[in-house]
């Protein structure tokens, strides 16, 4: 059996990336969603192992200590995420294609380890004021946390040209389809 490709999708907080992430699993490309691991507490909806693998931060550090991270940054004072070596190794053993909704710099990350088997898209907002919109529409932040996340986008941004690939989501449909079509061309290609 052929073992699975890596698809990375990041983007700034509020770009569209997790829509469009959502998206694609439903279309027919045998994807699996790689669950990454977070310290944070869970937000109203979240499910432990659906959503994140909600750890606390003495259990994520110790995991870090043990190398068992493809990839792990603190991403805000006091609050990790990362991908945990573990849930690819079985995702692409299998011979699913593992889809990565990460963070900027655990895309490059991931990217790096896997290379050519990983295909990384940036999805950027058509403006920052577009995202600071998305965000501000989405309600789930103070409008303090709001300003850091917009704060944090315009740095994030800087990593785009980094990216196999970038998607600029000024509509989502067509995001969407563009998206899609990418992955299919990767997928498809011999290795």
């Amino acid at each position: 059996m052929r073992k699975g490709k890596l698809i990375i999708f990041s983007a700034p907080s509020g770009a569209g990336k997790t829509t469009i992430v959502r998206y694609l699993l439903e279309q027919n490309l045998n994807l699996a969603f790689s669950v990454s691991a977070t310290s944070r507490a869970p937000r109203v909806n979240e499910k432990d192992g659906v959503d994140y693998h909600f750890l606390n931060q003495e259990t994520f550090m110790q995991k870090v200590k043990e190398d068992q991270f493809l990839e792990w940054e603190e991403v805000y004072a006091g609050t990790c995420y990362g991908t945990l070596k573990s849930e690819v190794e079985r995702l692409t053993s299998q011979g699913m294609n593992v889809m990565f909704d990460v963070d900027v710099k655990g895309g490059i990350n991931i990217k790096k380890f896997y290379g050519n088997r990983a295909l990384s898209v940036f999805v950027q907002p058509p403006s920052i004021e577009a995202l600071k919109d998305r965000l501000t529409k989405r309600a789930t932040d103070t409008p303090e946390v709001i300003e850091k996340r917009v704060a944090k986008a315009a740095y994030e941004l800087s990593f785009a040209p980094e990216f196999d690939y970038i998607l600029t989501n000024d509509n989502l449909d067509k995001a969407q389809k563009e998206a899609e079509q990418l992955i299919r061309t990767f997928i498809n290609q011999p290795e």
